[in-house]
């Protein structure tokens, strides 16, 4: 096996609490116990495109700052698939052997790569085409990476969407309101599921759970008869309308995102019942802000397994937390499988246990036995 003296890490996909942990982590064990050299690759497989690459030298005493940090110091980006590089001309262009190239004009000897399924692919792809020496580190606030119990991002995500549903439900109860949270989560529900629990929602909305807004209706008519004048929702980004579509938002530049599914619940709630209703979107202050302990606490575990990962020659694999503690697994087992939330998950027996509504009638073996609640077709005004 070729001696190991320097290595390469990045970051790609999008931002996230924790990620300068674990290169503040990864710079601690490859110099402090291996004494190797450590290049920061700036964004992404584009800084390994540029000419010369754009990259930094980290020292130990570089990285003191970075563990409350949020962001990546070292940039990143989730747009250009290097197979179909969009030029300036137009033209998609193949740019694998640039990166390539741009990889051994830095003299690496390895690679960690810290992303989520997608940035995961494609740097396993290049690595494959040219030989590299690759490593991977789970982030994502998704939290729906497989073969890992969690991702750095996700934590503080949560914590973010539960602050925001904290302070929710203050206003909400000064003005009798129906307070809905849209966060985010891509396809995934996870953040909806964890904050809405931890946060005390009233009803939880996820893309994996389809929903009637008959019974959503009815949850908020049977809170307003237990003597409550304010409710709080919290929905995914990902949920569909009742019938079925996505509910997207196009830019200037024609990029389709997902986003505006709080809104139509409100307007649907509001022509339903009367209630009046609003709408918090968290959006990218979900990816902001100073990571949590526990976020800390994953990036550098992961980011001392990594190296060590490599110290063994155990290359193509992500370091994964299970079972409290960090493992290894082939990358392309982590890429392959879909982390979404099972409905027949704790959480999600957890939720319906406490009463929170999920959008359907829940089931007695789910709820100990609580009968399903009765769904009317009232449209009559409520004070909520």
């Amino acid at each position: 096996m070729t001696e190991i003296t320097r290595i390469g890490i990045l970051t790609s996909g999008g931002d996230c609490a924790g990620l300068n942990a674990a290169i503040r982590a990864v710079t601690h064990r490859a110099i402090g116990t291996y004494g190797w050299e450590v290049i920061g690759i700036c964004r992404a497989t584009q800084g390994l495109m540029s000419r010369p690459p754009e990259y930094m030298s980290f020292t130990i005493q570089d990285t003191y700052p970075l563990l409350t940090m949020g962001g990546t110091v070292l940039g990143t980006t989730n747009k250009g698939n290097p197979f179909a590089f969009p030029m300036a001309d137009g033209r998609l262009c193949d740019r694998t052997d640039d990166i390539i190239a741009g990889y051994h004009q830095l003299e690496l000897d390895a690679l960690i790569g810290i992303g989520g399924d997608g940035s995961l692919a494609i740097l396993r792809q290049l690595a494959q085409r040219g030989n590299l020496k690759l490593v991977a580190i789970p982030k994502t606030i998704d939290n729906d990476l497989g073969s890992t119990e969690i991702a750095v991002g996700f934590d503080t995500a949560v914590n973010i969407a539960t602050e925001a549903l904290d302070r929710l439900h203050f206003t909400a109860a000064s003005h009798s309101r129906v307070m809905i949270l849209e966060v985010m989560g891509r396809d995934a529900g996870h953040i909806a599921l964890s904050a809405g629990i931890a946060g005390g929602a009233d009803i939880i909305l996820i893309p994996e759970i389809p929903y009637s807004l008959d019974v959503v209706c009815e949850q908020l008519r049977q809170l307003q008869a237990q003597g409550r004048n304010f409710a709080i929702v919290i929905v995914a980004e990902a949920v569909c309308t009742e019938t079925g579509e996505k509910v997207t938002q196009t830019n200037r530049l024609g990029q389709c995102r997902l986003g505006g599914i709080g809104q139509y619940l409100a307007d649907a709630i509001a022509t339903g019942i009367g209630a009046e209703t609003r709408v918090t979107v968290l959006g990218h202050v979900q990816r902001g802000g100073i990571p949590s302990p526990r976020d800390r606490l994953i990036a550098t575990a992961f980011g001392v397994a990594a190296v060590d990962l490599i110290a063994q020659g155990r290359f193509d694999h992500m370091v994964s937390w299970q079972h409290r503690q960090v493992v290894s697994v082939p990358i392309a087992d982590a890429i392959a499988q879909y982390r979404a939330v099972d409905p027949t998950d704790t959480l999600v027996k957890t939720a319906q246990a406490m009463g929170i509504c999920l959008g359907n009638p829940p089931t007695p073996c789910l709820t100990h036995g609580v009968s399903p609640v009765s769904v009317t077709a009232k449209h009559d005004r409520v004070n909520i």
